[in-house]
């Protein structure tokens, strides 16, 4: 296997952090100093700064809930405090990453580097949820805004997956960490941060482990700290029907409705005369005669009255 995979799987650091020490000449094979794309076999000898390297005989993940004040890197001379006199001796253990001295939270050590190339490398997007507290209070949305399209910083631009404010603070999402980014970003947009604290990397969250406690991971935890997040479905978009659908689908006016197409007129027939009806007979002009044809109204209402039944008769005796 290449020299760097050895190097990483060694527990000694990352694939790429191999790099910089195999062209620093800090790795010799078999006595002689190793050049960059050296291989490594069987019956090889490896040393790293005159210590000899061996594969570890069991991979080991420890998540650890770092307590600020505490430092990180294993080579600080001034630390009065590691990470190391936290979590057992394991030959090769390594921090995944970084946490300054005065943040907190979910830190992993472990000594499988490839594991580490995988959680820490950009090209991965492992993502890494940090909880801050700034001492402007609540951030605004603008400046979360801005946070997410990218902020100027020393070493380039650099911005998060996620910003949300948050009571006293804020709530970021990042992909990468570079040294004391968040912390940068949330100073360049007028933010300075008071305590920042790590509480999820990939799939794993800080749990209920309280500062300065540490914890072996299982197989499964292992396996989701590398498996991605669930995405949404893409929505699909509906397919266009063709010009003959459209035509097919629009609805048709109802025959009733349908106004009538334009047709020359025909010439309009001549209308049938009605039959002249017959003339009514002249009324009389004599007045003698309109007597004799229509009684007057009083006698009418007597012959009326005659023709009733009378109303006499026997009383009842109920």
């Amino acid at each position: 296997m290449r020299l760097q995979q050895f190097l990483a799987r060694a527990g000694i650091a990352s694939r790429r952090k191999a790099e910089e020490l195999i062209r620093a000449g800090r790795v010799t094979v078999n006595g002689q100093v190793a050049g960059l794309g050296s291989s490594v076999g069987e019956g090889d000898v490896v040393h790293f700064d005159g210590e000899r390297v061996r594969l570890p005989q069991r991979k080991v993940v420890i998540a650890l809930h770092k307590p600020a004040g505490v430092t990180t890197t294993k080579q600080d001379r001034h630390a009065e405090r590691t990470v190391y006199q936290l979590v057992p001796d394991v030959p090769g253990l390594h921090p995944v990453g970084r946490l300054d001295r005065e943040s907190e939270g979910l830190l992993l050590l472990t000594n499988d580097g490839d594991l580490t190339e995988r959680l820490t490398h950009p090209r991965y997007g492992v993502r890494k949820v940090y909880r801050a507290w700034c001492r402007g209070g609540e951030v605004s949305l603008a400046a979360c805004r801005r946070l997410v399209s990218g902020v100027e910083l020393e070493d380039g631009p650099a911005k998060a997956l996620e910003a949300k404010p948050m009571n006293g603070g804020a709530r970021l999402v990042m992909t990468e960490g570079r040294k004391r980014e968040v912390r940068r970003m949330l100073k360049a947009v007028g933010y300075p941060v008071e305590r920042l604290v790590r509480t999820q990397i990939g799939m794993l969250e800080l749990g209920g482990l309280k500062p300065g406690e540490w914890r072996y991971l299982g197989p499964e935890e292992i396996a989701a700290l590398t498996a991605e997040p669930p995405k949404p479905k893409p929505q699909r978009p509906k397919p266009q029907p063709s010009e003959p659908a459209r035509e097919a689908r629009r609805p048709r006016p109802h025959p009733a409705r349908e106004k009538p197409r334009s047709t020359p007129e025909a010439p309009a027939k001549p209308r049938k005369q009605a039959a002249q009806a017959k003339p009514r007979a002249a009324a009389s002009e004599n007045p003698a005669d309109r007597n004799r044809t229509q009684k007057p109204r009083e006698a009418r209402v007597k012959s009326q009255r005659e023709h009733l039944p009378s109303r006499k008769g026997k009383r009842s005796n109920h």
